[in-house]
């Protein structure tokens, strides 16, 4: 469902950009770019931190962080597009950028506390067991 709203969204501010102006005085490096890509990063880390949680797979979290803050920022343009604003490839491209790098930020972080291995996987689902044993305090353990 995400996917097609961001879809149309793209599409929306596509077919409206691409007349509402050729170049005039949207530069690659301007000021709005760093808001742009600061906002998508911190976007996308806080989607990631807070799925987190929620799967066991690191994969999920990395894909939700993408599909919301691309959404978002493919919003914000077909907004301005039929607002009057002003829609911008460059500004949707530094959105992309930005989610990127929070992504990458929240995944390394994600690597760093809970690190790698049978439990938490790269990226793929944790190994199955046949049973799982829970440590109690005082040496005690309990098998399921």
């Amino acid at each position: 469902m995400l996917s097609f709203l961001v879809l149309g969204a793209t599409t929306v501010a596509t077919l409206t950009s691409a007349t509402a102006r050729a170049d005039d005085g949207d530069e690659w490096l301007g000021s709005d770019k760093v808001l742009h890509c600061g906002i998508s990063a911190g976007l996308a880390a806080t989607f990631y931190t807070a799925t987190t949680p929620l799967f066991d797979a690191r994969y999920p979290p990395l894909l939700i962080g993408a599909a919301a803050t691309l959404a978002i920022g493919a919003g914000k343009e077909a907004y301005d597009s039929v607002s009057g604003g002003d829609p911008s490839w460059k500004d949707f491209t530094w959105d992309a950028i930005g989610t990127v790098a929070g992504l990458a930020v929240g995944y390394a972080l994600d690597l760093a506390l809970r690190g790698v291995g049978p439990e938490h996987p790269w990226l793929g689902q944790p190994e199955a067991t046949s049973s799982r044993r829970v440590r109690l305090d005082r040496g005690l353990s309990v098998t399921f």
